[in-house]
């Protein structure tokens, strides 16, 4: 099965509403529906609308950066699923290491929001990783085997065929390490093999993105990978032309 590449921007915290409106110009300008990478962009919340004018009838999919486990209710400072697809979002991120670290969303919670992302037919992008001490310690299959299982035991491996997966190495963003490219791929083939036990048919299907620092000089080799089926790009995103050239190393 062809798995077509797709190439995510999370914009996190940052820009100014005049400053991502001209971003999105400009990444605009680059994206033709007949680029081989799918494109999208996760915006913060208070960005979406805007964005989601400016994206009607092109081809690139729009993304929030968490979606609220609750359908409506006293949850302050929520957003629920339900409200992101008034707003045309297409994609969700769920258990980013940012939520996971500073947060502390517990791979249950994380799970309940992937589940209420498919109820309202978003698709949810799920992140895993281990962290720098959890790979010191060897537990890096352990930490992803439960990151992945809480969402298989709520949603079952089937709702695998309609998310997608981003592998995170926490121990490699801001620290100075570098992954190797043989660590990545041992991660994202692990994970295909994790799910083809499963289910074969999902995990030929399901893509597999790599969310570590990501950026043009990298990408593509990163993408040249067997298992490797794109980018959840983070600072490299926040300028036009690097994540242009990220979009079309595929």
């Amino acid at each position: 099965m062809v798995r077509r590449p797709l190439v995510v921007g999370n914009w996190k915290m940052n820009g100014t509403r005049e400053s991502r409106k001209t971003l999105l110009a400009n990444i605009l300008s680059g994206v033709s529906e007949s680029d081989p990478a799918e494109v999208g962009i996760c915006a913060p919340y208070v960005f979406i609308p805007e964005a989601a004018e400016l994206l009607k009838k092109v081809p690139i999919l729009l993304g929030a950066q968490n979606v609220a486990n609750e359908d409506d209710g006293p949850f302050t400072g929520e957003i629920s699923a339900r409200m992101l697809r008034e707003f045309g979002c297409d994609l969700v991120i769920v258990g980013h290491s940012e939520r996971r670290l500073l947060y502390g969303e517990s791979n249950e919670l994380v799970a309940a929001r992937y589940k209420k992302a498919l109820d309202y037919g978003l698709t949810p992008i799920l992140c895993v990783g281990e962290t720098l001490k959890q790979r010191e310690r060897s537990e890096t299959l352990d930490i992803i085997d439960q990151q992945l299982d809480a969402v298989v035991d709520s949603a079952g491996v089937e709702s695998l065929a309609n998310a997608v997966i981003a592998y995170e190495p926490v121990w490699a963003i801001g620290t100075g390490r570098t992954a190797t490219v043989a660590q990545v791929q041992e991660i994202h083939e692990y994970l295909r093999r994790k799910i083809s036990g499963w289910e074969p048919g999902v995990s030929a299907s399901v893509r597999i993105l790599y969310g570590g620092s990501v950026k043009p000089e990298n990408a593509r080799t990163l993408f040249g990978l067997p298992d490797v089926d794109g980018g959840l790009i983070g600072e490299a995103s926040l300028d036009a032309e690097s994540f242009l050239s990220i979009c079309h190393s595929v």
